[in-house]
C-alpha cells in the first residue's frame, strides 16, 4: 500500500455559517477541495501576527469565524 502524503487526519466542527464561509471563500479562490481551502488559510493564519495566546479558561467554542451582529469578531479572545 502507498505511503499517504499527509497521514495525518484533523476533524473540526463548524456551524452552518461558518461553513458556508468556507465554501465560499474557496470557490472565489478557486481552491481545488475543502482541505485545499482549510490548509491555506491555515498557512495564512500561521503566518500572520497578531494573536498571542488564548487566555486562561478560554474554551474552544469562544473561537469563532465570523463577526457576530455587533461585527466584533470572536476569534481573539485575549483581546
Amino acid at each position: 500500500m502507498a505511503e499517504l502524503e499527509r497521514p495525518e487526519r484533523l476533524q473540526i466542527m463548524l456551524a452552518a455559517d461558518e461553513l458556508a464561509a468556507l465554501e465560499n471563500w474557496r470557490f472565489e479562490k478557486r481552491m481545488p477541495s475543502r482541505s485545499a481551502a482549510v490548509r491555506e488559510l491555515l498557512r495564512r493564519g500561521l503566518a500572520s501576527d497578531g494573536f498571542l495566546m488564548a487566555g486562561q479558561g478560554v474554551k474552544s467554542q469562544d473561537f469563532g469565524v465570523l463577526p457576530e451582529s455587533d461585527g466584533k469578531v470572536t476569534d481573539r479572545p485575549s483581546e
